[in-house]
């Protein structure tokens, strides 16, 4: 006799668990509407809720991982004020930490792999990480690890081992464009009306509540990593609906990168679009024409000219340029003085006074990713650093070649796509904008493992697939 089973079928849980969501929100409505304060009746549905919430978490660990970076990385709850007392980040970091502490170590549904990425970036956290304690300012370096990069380090891993499939690639990158196109949006209103501009033009977000974004360079940062995307989208045939929001997304971002009016920034979007079309457009002369006719109009159109420091009426090496300078030679002079740790994580803007010859007042940031690593992380974090960055852009060429084109591989060479062009942006931008510890990088490396990782089973299908013999069953062969 065949045992009976006690597990609920499918369709009965889904069942149970929308009239059990039903009751907790009959329970919202007739609690409110009785009398009792707003605050008990929440806090009673979140408790009720709260079961569900750990289902759906349990078994969407790449949405709640997608969701903190989204939040963490484009800061939209500074973007948009009013979710600021919700404290979203701080709510999605410990779930998202758990989950995926679950999935590794209990359920082994996560399925932990190393690529040449991952161990030089591994090599450059434990190098960073070790520099902590010897930093000049320690409780600035500690701080800035414990609140930042360490969840910088840990989704790195989680990125790379929990994209799998092509839709979650495609998914990756509809969400970092539409979250970028979030921020443009604000970006744009915010130049409109004449909200939070630096040096009388240059656009920024959240200034007043001292947001990341409220540094125009920074903005542009942020917005240029969702423009290599959005790019992918549109030239990869991922279907009409992606390639509308590729479409859209890149004019929208582009426009507001313009609005910052950061040189880094324009020529962050120069590399982007140079690469894709490096890859597309046979006639490289032709390209290269293209590319500087369009860096001019880039700069005519972002009004470089007219900016309060580094525009057209300063003679000779403008002031923002010499400011970079200075802080380039203050960088050597930490890597110099202090070689194997450089002056710790964090520590540049702390140290600049010790370390400049130009002193004028004020602490200033590096303006560069490269001095930046230097300065902070000595000679020994720059070398890894590079080869890091070298290791994923040679991945990412290898990689690209290996995807057979066809609607199923579609998202995974759209990402390919932006992801190259996002690390020829980012090497470009790098030089003159501070990147070096924040997330676009990481993100880059990430997600360069996951498709090295995804890329391998699409070939191989492939090859098996062309050497599978065509048998013939006619009587001709027998």
């Amino acid at each position: 006799m065949r045992p009976v089973s006690h597990r609920i079928p499918v369709e009965g849980r889904q069942d149970s668990s929308a009239f059990a969501l039903a009751i907790c929100l009959l329970v919202f409505v007739i609690g409110t509407a009785s009398g009792f304060p707003l605050g008990v009746a929440l806090v009673a549905t979140a408790i009720g809720l709260a079961p569900f919430a750990i289902r759906f978490c349990m078994g969407h660990p790449f949405l709640l991982c997608l969701g903190f970076v989204a939040f963490s990385f484009f800061r939209l709850h500074e973007v948009f004020p009013v979710l600021l007392p919700l404290r979203i980040p701080q709510l999605l970091a410990i779930p998202t930490l758990g989950v995926i502490a679950w999935h590794a170590l209990g359920s082994k549904a996560l399925k932990p792999f190393l690529s040449r990425e991952l161990v030089w970036f591994g090599a450059f956290f434990l190098l960073v990480t070790i520099g902590v304690p010897f930093a000049t300012d320690r409780p600035t370096a500690i701080a800035y690890w414990t609140a930042t990069y360490v969840k910088i380090g840990i989704m790195t891993l989680a990125i790379a081992w929990l994209v799998r499939k092509p839709g979650d690639f495609l998914l990756f990158m509809r969400v970092m464009v539409l979250a970028g196109v979030a921020v443009a949006a604000v970006a744009l209103q915010n130049k409109a009306q004449g909200i939070g501009l630096v040096e009388g033009t240059r656009v920024t977000i959240g200034r007043d509540i001292g947001s990341v974004l409220g540094d125009p360079n920074d903005l542009s940062l942020v917005l240029l990593f969702p423009l290599s995307f959005a790019v992918g989208m549109t030239v990869s045939p991922t279907g009409r609906l992606d390639r509308t929001i590729g479409l859209l997304g890149s004019a929208a971002i582009i426009a507001a990168i313009i609005a910052t009016q950061s040189r880094g920034g324009l020529l962050g979007m120069v590399a982007v679009f140079g690469t894709v079309g490096w890859r597309l457009v046979k006639n490289k002369m032709l390209l290269v024409t293209i590319g500087l006719i369009g860096l001019a109009i880039l700069f005519a159109a972002a009004g470089i000219s007219s900016r309060a420091s580094g525009g057209a009426h300063e003679e000779g090496i403008d002031e923002s340029a010499m400011g970079r300078i200075y802080a380039w030679e203050a960088a050597i002079k930490m890597a110099t003085q202090r070689p194997l740790t450089g002056v710790g994580l964090d520590n540049f803007v702390p140290n600049y006074f010790f370390y400049s010859d130009h002193w004028d007042g004020m602490n200033h940031a590096v303006h560069s990713t490269w001095f930046g690593v230097l300065g902070e992380t000595g000679l020994p974090g720059l070398i890894v650093f590079v080869t890091m960055i070298a290791v994923t852009a040679r991945s990412l060429l290898r990689t690209l070649p290996r995807i057979a084109p066809g609607p199923e591989t579609a998202p995974v060479r759209a990402a390919g796509l932006g992801l190259l062009s996002g690390v020829a942006g980012f090497c470009l931008s790098g030089t003159f904008l501070t990147q070096g510890f924040t997330w676009p990088v990481y993100v880059l490396v990430a997600l360069s493992a996951a498709l090295s990782r995804s890329a391998n089973p699409v070939r191989d299908l492939q090859i098996r697939i062309l050497a599978t013999p065509i048998k013939n069953h006619s009587k001709s062969d027998t």
